[in-house]
């Protein structure tokens, strides 16, 4: 910035300072504010195994916080508000992070029902706004980041559950789960919206429709299709977008099915449905603590169960700096694997006409003699009988008996090939020992999914790839360097709100003071937690 630019800027300031009205209220002093000096400085060095917290403010009550979304151009946050009584996206001055100011509200009940996720890019804001009733097709809603308005409507697939720009800005993509209604009456198509910004906002929605065909196949794989009298396209639900570096390709999890998709965003198709298989919990590095009673008693073992992994949010890691330089552009591009990073959380279908959840120690869970010779013991309540497993799947011969146990969730994070969907990381137990080590860990959600872990997010810092792992049931959220993606090294576990729901990262080239920031939001008290990694 020249000294003339910066006069007149400072002119601008003093002359809106002297105004009697304002439209949006100043933010505080703000120690580390961007200064001519500070933006031609050199990047202070950032230590990615040393977060603390720098700020917290109270949104409101539940629901007040679920996901937050930050603009670098206007320097604010947008916070989505689900609290009762509200339907709207509160924004924030964010240009001290150190203490956000409310600034207004946009409401978004006239675009339909709840806003369920936000994304921002070039100065646009995309929410993603279900229907009334959740049934109908949602909207995708697009406001300008400095005045609210409205650039586009765009009609998008039923229940909206996530919205992402791609890296370029040229695509929307929304994950439509298309959830039933509370009877199963009305089960519409799970999709997925690809939205050209460029072309006037046209929209192309994606059902599974094609992949009938492979159920059985894809099934044995480990794909989970079992809503009561769906079709295949009725029964996928997506859940959370990922997008390639190169904006080519999409990736989308399927938490309830068990899968993820892989999405060619040139061709406006669905090229694969990767199933994710099962986790042994009989593996002693898997070891889980899988009842909550007697409260407060916490052991980890091994025991007959299998895990269903069913990821809730994912990222993508595919712009590694190792690339031989031997190798064209093009050979790096076409060798290079996307490594999808899934948080494990797990879901069970619960519905007033439908129920899949059930407790080993329920007297309608009959355990196969010969496979569970100890079944008796299995069943008291200190042991497995507190599990909560899945109904539809276990039971491999048809008769009154389960030969198998799965349960929901797998109680940690994941990377996957993003090529050919293979497993090529779990992170065990160790997200849940080391919420226990730090005082976190929840017994009371033992028999359930335990640390049950739902935000992923990556960053960059001090030239570190990290993973941010945000855990709904301990209050947590554990980082990760993953610059290599095949052996995940834990750095830290930092205390949250109540339910972390959303964990975004805002790089030190992107953030308003220029240090790398870590925003993460809770949806059960309305809190956001903002984290600085130390510096020199």
């Amino acid at each position: 910035m020249n000294k003339k630019t910066t006069a007149f800027l400072l002119s601008g300031l003093v002359f809106i300072t002297a105004c009697k009205k304002s439209i949006e209220p100043l933010a505080k002093e703000n120690p580390l504010a961007e200064t001519e000096e500070s933006l031609s400085a050199k990047p202070p060095y950032e230590n990615p195994a040393a977060f603390s917290l720098i700020s917290t403010t109270d949104v409101g009550d539940a629901g007040a916080a679920e996901i937050s979304a930050y603009d670098s151009r206007t320097k604010k946050l947008f916070v989505v508000n689900n609290t009762a009584n509200n339907n709207r996206i509160d924004v924030f001055n964010f240009s001290n992070p150190m203490a956000p100011q409310f600034l207004t509200s946009i409401l978004v009940s006239p675009f339909g029902g709840l806003v369920n996720s936000l994304s921002v890019s070039n100065g646009k804001l995309a929410a993603a706004i279900e229907a009334n009733p959740k049934t109908d097709n949602g909207k995708a809603v697009i406001f300008r980041t400095t005045d609210y308005s409205v650039v586009k409507q765009v009609t998008v697939g039923a229940l909206p559950d996530m919205i992402t720009y791609s890296p370029d800005g040229e695509y929307i993509i929304t994950a439509n789960e298309g959830e039933p209604n509370a009877d199963y009456s009305i089960d519409p198509i799970g999709t997925i919206s690809i939205i050209s910004v460029e072309r006037d906002y046209a929209v192309t929605t994606l059902d599974f429709a094609a992949f009938a065909s492979q159920e059985e196949a894809l099934k044995a794989k480990g794909l989970r299709k079992f809503g009561p009298n769906a079709t295949f396209a009725q029964d996928m639900e997506p859940e959370y977008v990922a997008v390639s570096s190169d904006s080519k390709t999409a990736w989308v999890t399927l938490q309830e099915n068990n899968a993820i998709a892989k999405i060619d965003l040139r061709k406006k198709r669905i090229s694969d449905l990767f199933p994710l298989g099962f986790k042994d919990y009989s593996l002693a590095e898997n070891a889980i603590d899988p009842s909550d009673r007697p409260l407060g008693t916490i052991a980890f073992g091994t025991w007959p169960v299998k895990g269903v992994y069913m990821p809730d949010a994912i990222a993508v890691l595919d712009d590694e700096e190792d690339d031989r330089e031997e190798h064209s552009d093009d050979d790096r591009r076409s060798n290079r694997i996307p490594y999808l990073f899934t948080a494990n959380e797990g879901d069970a279908r619960e519905y007033t006409t439908f129920t899949e959840e059930v407790r080993i120690g329920s007297s309608s869970v009959v355990l196969d003699p010969v496979v569970f010779p100890n079944a008796t013991s299995l069943k008291l309540i200190e042991n497995l009988g507190r599990l909560n497993i899945t109904r539809t799947l276990g039971n491999t011969d048809g008769d009154a008996e389960f030969e198998s146990l799965y349960s929901f969730g797998a109680r940690s994070f994941s990377v996957w090939n993003g090529n050919t969907g293979a497993r090529l990381f779990d992170s065990k137990n160790e997200l849940e020992k080391k919420a226990q080590l730090a005082n976190f860990y929840d017994d009371d959600r033992s028999d359930s999914k335990g640390v049950e872990p739902e935000g992923i997010t990556l960053g960059k810092v001090n030239k570190r790839n990290l993973a941010f792992v945000g855990m709904e049931r301990a209050d947590a959220v554990a980082i990760y360097d993953v610059t290599n993606p095949l052996q995940p090294v834990f750095l830290q576990i930092l205390a949250t709100g109540d339910a972390p729901e959303g964990v975004l990262f805002i790089s030190a080239k992107d953030s308003p003071i220029r240090r790398s920031l870590l925003v993460v939001s809770s949806e059960n008290d309305g809190v956001l937690k903002v984290y600085m990694p130390a510096g020199n």
